[in-house]
C-alpha cells in the first residue's frame, strides 16, 4: 500500500495561517491588557501590507473570534501597541477596549 500526500501550500493555506496567528496574538494582547472576556475592542494593525490585506479580506472572522467592533489601519498612534512576527512578516498590533 502506498500513501501520497501532498504538502504543498496553496495560497489559501497560507491566508489561513496568517488569519489564525493573528487571532492568536490578538487573544494574547487581550489577554495580557487584562480585558475582560467579553469586552469588545478595536483593533490596529499596521506596518505590513501583506498581513494588513489578509487582516482586511478576513475582517468579520478574524472580527468574530476576537470581539472587534472596528479594524483601524496603517500608521499613527497605535494603543496598546506590539511588534509581532506573524508567519515571517513583521507587523504592529494594538487593541483597544471599545
Amino acid at each position: 500500500m502506498t500513501v501520497v500526500l501532498d504538502t504543498n501550500l496553496t495560497d489559501a493555506l497560507v491566508e489561513e495561517g496568517f488569519v489564525y496567528e493573528v487571532i492568536s496574538k490578538v487573544q494574547t494582547m487581550r489577554k495580557d491588557s487584562g480585558f475582560e472576556v467579553m469586552d469588545h475592542i478595536k483593533v490596529y494593525i499596521s506596518g505590513n501590507d501583506t498581513i494588513v490585506s489578509v487582516v482586511q479580506k478576513n475582517e468579520k472572522a478574524i472580527g468574530e473570534k476576537v470581539l472587534a467592533d472596528a479594524f483601524v489601519y496603517g500608521e499613527g498612534s497605535v494603543p496598546n501597541a506590539k511588534d509581532w512576527n506573524i508567519n515571517g512578516e513583521n507587523a504592529t498590533v494594538g487593541v483597544e477596549r471599545c
